[in-house]
């Protein structure tokens, strides 16, 4: 019973499992793990795919700002400034908040721009930046996240036009789209991309790996998509197939 929770666990992080690795992993034969799958899958929380099983799993909750702050930090500062490099000085930004939304704003700091951040970890990064006009959404902030939202911070993003929406996501993937754990902030990251000319959705490549509880767009709603070096090549090669260019950070060697 211990390996069918272990697997469990596996599936509330990853949307597929290989029966390899599994058996590698626990340390049994792969009979056996195709028996655990089975089991599961009877219990509707698989379907068997060839080498292993699809998660019907959704992760409904995501970790404390605190601690995803942590995860991923190198990759996250290189997107954050490979995303920043493709905006041109004088543009209107929206920024989502988030900790990967937040390292395009610290990589923003020098900029001459105006910016509608939609955390309070950005307005921070930015209050100080002497050619940045910022403007603030205004709304209700999330405890924890610290980002705005409620109907007032929707009317006020609906009521601007930007030329470049930042978003960042809980879960990416051709088949889900872009989704988010909290219904609020999926409604604030709709406004956002409804006002803008253009959509860069910026994420480390974990996501690719997860699907959250709402929806917020389907990939052909994206310009661009900036991750790092690991993104799996199947959604890589889903994303150009959808017209979004991808951006990809390599690794320092």
């Amino acid at each position: 019973m211990d390996r069918l929770h272990r697997i469990l666990n596996a599936l509330r992080t990853n949307d597929t499992v290989s029966v390899a690795e599994l058996a590698e992993e626990h340390g049994v034969s792969e009979m056996t793990i195709r028996r655990d799958l089975e089991e599961l899958s009877q219990q509707g929380v698989v379907r068997r795919i060839r080498g292993g099983a699809l998660s019907l799993l959704l992760r409904g909750e995501e970790p404390p700002y605190a601690l995803r702050e942590r995860e991923a930090v190198e990759a996250k500062r290189r997107i954050g400034a490979e995303a920043a490099s493709l905006i041109a000085d004088g543009e209107a930004v929206v920024l989502d908040g988030g900790t990967t939304a937040a390292e395009v704003g610290r990589a923003l700091v020098d900029r001459r721009l105006t910016v509608v951040p939609l955390a309070l970890q950005v307005v921070s990064l930015l209050s100080a930046a002497p050619r940045v006009r910022l403007v603030l959404p205004g709304g209700e902030v999330r405890p924890g996240e610290l980002n705005f939202m409620g109907p007032l911070a929707e009317t006020s993003i609906g009521a601007l036009r930007f030329d470049t929406a930042v978003v960042g996501c809980c879960g990416l993937s051709a088949a889900q789209g872009l989704t988010a754990h909290d219904l609020p902030e999926v409604a604030i990251k709709r406004a956002a991309i409804a006002s803008a000319r253009r959509v860069i959705a910026v994420c480390d490549s974990g996501k690719f790996a997860r699907t959250a509880f709402g929806a917020v767009c389907p990939i052909s709603r994206l310009d661009v998509v900036v991750t790092d070096d690991r993104i799996p090549r199947e959604e890589h090669d889903a994303l150009l197939a959808a017209g979004v260019t991808v951006r990809v950070v390599q690794e320092p060697s």
